[in-house]
Parts: C-alpha cells; sequence; structure tokens
C-alpha cells in the first residue's frame, strides 16, 4: 500500500480517516443527516479497526468480598418479588448492557432450604456453576438435577428450568451465566413464566446423568437432535479425575496446561450453542505464557489458588473469585504453589464466535512468551 493510501485509512483520536474538517464538508455532513445517511469516511476506523478493542477491562470479583453481601440479599428480597435473588457482576465498560465481560452477562445467586424460583424460560442460553451449600436442584423441561459444589448445570435457550434448596438442605450460592446481552444485542429475546409457576417432574431424578453421563459410551437407544447436550449436569469428581488422568498422559500445554472442554455427548461439540465452558488444571508452580484470543471469557477459581496477568496487569486469585479476560486481552495463568495444584472454571462465547468464523488466537513473541507487568 502506498504512503498516501496507508495515511487514507489512519485512525485519528475521533476514529475518522485522515480528512480534515472544512466549512464546505460540515455543511455536507449536516446535510446527509437530515437525510438519516453519513458519511463512512468519518467512522470507518472506529467501526472496522485494524484489531478487537475491546470495551470491557480486565476486573477480578473476590469471594470473600461479595458473600456477605449477597447472603445479605437474602434479608432483604424474596425469590418471588425479586423474581431472581441475583447480584450481577458489573464491568465498568459494559454497564449499558449489564455485562461482566463481552456480550456474557453473570451473577452471584443465592437460595435458603425450602426457597424455590418460579419455572421460566428465555431466549438467553443459561448456565449455573454451584459454590457452596448443600441441597440445591435444577429441573430444566421436565428433568431434575441435583448439584453440589463445583457442578456444572445448564439450562438452553428456550427451555423450562427452575431451581431451589430442598428443605433441610444448606444455604447455597452459584453463579450464573448467561447471554442476555448478546440475545437483547441481536433484539432477540424473549421471557416467559410458567402458567402453573412450577413444573411437573417426569423423569427419574438426574436421569441425564444416568443416560448420557458415561464418559466414551453412548446409549444405543438415546435419541437426540436438539442444539444443545443431553447432559443438563456435569458433575465435578468425575470432571477432576478426567484432568488428572489427562495431566498423567500428556505434555502440559504452554499456554493453559491441561484443560478440557465441556462437550455435548451426543455430537462431541460444545454444550450449548452460543455459549461453552471448560476446565483447566494449573499443575504445581505452572506457569503460562501469554496469548490472546478473540471472544469473551470468564473464570471462576474451583480449586487451589494462584494468579493471572492480563493486559500487562497482575490479578491474585483464591477459591471462588472470579475474573475476567476480554477478547484480544493478552493473559496468562499461574499457579504459584509448588505443591497444591489449581483449577479454572471458565464460561465463553466461542461457540457463537466460532460459527461466525471470528475466532483467531495469537502467541506472545516477545519477552520469552512473558508479559512485563505494570507496577
Amino acid at each position: 500500500m502506498s504512503n498516501v493510501a496507508y495515511d487514507a485509512y489512519r485512525e485519528d483520536v475521533a476514529g475518522r480517516a485522515n480528512v480534515q474538517d472544512t466549512p464546505e464538508l460540515l455543511e455536507y455532513y449536516g446535510e446527509l443527516e437530515r437525510l438519516g445517511t453519513a458519511a463512512l469516511w468519518t467512522v470507518a476506523n472506529k467501526i472496522e479497526p485494524w484489531q478487537p478493542k475491546s470495551q470491557s477491562v480486565p476486573m477480578i470479583w473476590r469471594y470473600r468480598e461479595l458473600r456477605e453481601h449477597v447472603l445479605r440479599s437474602v434479608s432483604l428480597v424474596s425469590p418471588e418479588k425479586a423474581g431472581r435473588r441475583v447480584i450481577y457482576l458489573d464491568n465498568p465498560g459494559r454497564r449499558d448492557v449489564a455485562a461482566a465481560v463481552g456480550w456474557l452477562y453473570s451473577g452471584l445467586q443465592v437460595m435458603h432450604p425450602g426457597e424455590a424460583a418460579s419455572a421460566h424460560w428465555h431466549s438467553s442460553s443459561a448456565l449455573r456453576f454451584i459454590m457452596e451449600g448443600a441441597g440445591a436442584y435444577t429441573i430444566v423441561n421436565g428433568h431434575k438435577m441435583t448439584l453440589g459444589a463445583n457442578d456444572f448445570v445448564i439450562t438452553p435457550n428456550g427451555c423450562w428450568h427452575e431451581h431451589g434448596v430442598e428443605e433441610g438442605g444448606l444455604p447455597c450460592i452459584w453463579q450464573d451465566g448467561l447471554d442476555i446481552p448478546l440475545a437483547n444485542a441481536m433484539e432477540a429475546g424473549f421471557f416467559g413464566v410458567h402458567p402453573d409457576l412450577h413444573q411437573a417432574v417426569g423423569h427419574p431424578v438426574d436421569d441425564s446423568v444416568g443416560i448420557w453421563g458415561a464418559p466414551g459410551l453412548r446409549p444405543q437407544d438415546a435419541r437426540w437432535s436438539a442444539p444443545y447436550s443431553p447432559l443438563f449436569k456435569y458433575q465435578w469428581e468425575p470432571t477432576y479425575e478426567a484432568l488428572l488422568n489427562y495431566a498423567g498422559a500428556a505434555e502440559a500445554n504452554p499456554y493453559d496446561c491441561h484443560l478440557m472442554n465441556y462437550t455435548n455427548p451426543a455430537t462431541g461439540g460444545h454444550v450449548m450453542s452460543t455459549m461453552g465452558a471448560s476446565m483447566q488444571l494449573l499443575l504445581p508452580g505452572f506457569a503460562g505464557k501469554a496469548h490472546r484470543h478473540t471472544g469473551s471469557f470468564l473464570y471462576q477459581v474451583a480449586k487451589g489458588s494462584g494468579y493471572s496477568i492480563i493486559d500487562g496487569r497482575r490479578f491474585d486469585w483464591r477459591e471462588h473469585d472470579i475474573f475476567c479476560v476480554p477478547s484480544w486481552a493478552w493473559h496468562e495463568h499461574v499457579n504459584a504453589s509448588q505443591t497444591e495444584d489449581a483449577c479454572l472454571f471458565c464460561f465463553n462465547d466461542l461457540p457463537a464466535i466460532e460459527a461466525m468464523g471470528f475466532y483467531r488466537e495469537e502467541a506472545l513473541a516477545d519477552n520469552g512468551g512473558r508479559q512485563p507487568v505494570m507496577a
């Protein structure tokens, strides 16, 4: 490209092409505006940047600071009045759409024994990761799942679902994840409440695990054509065991150590069409190299402690802390312990990114693959 042509595409502070305003041009822009139009060169570099420029900022939400406020909401509002008693994660760069990062929403929901939320459905796909408590359950289209700490459950787009905690259980807190901002951006959001407020359970409890939960095995008579996983619940114990087996059989990835994606057992693909999830194991002393990729990622520390460096800032984390990695942000994960492993649960928008052909990844070539950390 010639220097003249390159200069025409250079971005100034306002994201405009290198065209100087003149009285005649300003008058011209006004005439275009009155016609419901505008000149592309005034916004070209803003709407077609050289590379992604996320409005989200890297953040960490520390559970030890949030927990008492989440529990306090129980005495202030009921599930019936609040609809869903959730404290949501508010990214300063995405407050206009109530997103935690990118087009992903997340929050912490609390329920006490005997409480239950009304059955509902929505256009957004949703997931839950259990943080603490006992007796939690979710019902999805008549399938009831019992839930324990670090279990992961999906409530896909368009499915009736409800949550609660059994009498005799313990107060439960879990992390919600939804693609509400994406559905709203696509102007495709719907929401409905069950006419009876609750569903009838029409299947044996935890039947999806019994039918679809055996690793590497597919039931002979099982049929599934929905665009989401028939295995609604992914249990922590077999997930952790699989990670340990993986680590014992394969070399560590230089960026993620040992990462496994939760999958749809009927297809091998992502668990839902717009949101995916993974669990990764960081072995003692693992120090990952930096890379970046498109897509937004929200992590929760399922086990252990360590830190991540995101766009040159260090974020120390421990169990149940949540942090985000915006799209195209450099990031590296470190397990500082020499004796204990660490596990990071993550949900993301990779299914949507990949389906649209937008995925791209890059490794940091400078400084031995490590970022300089801001003071």
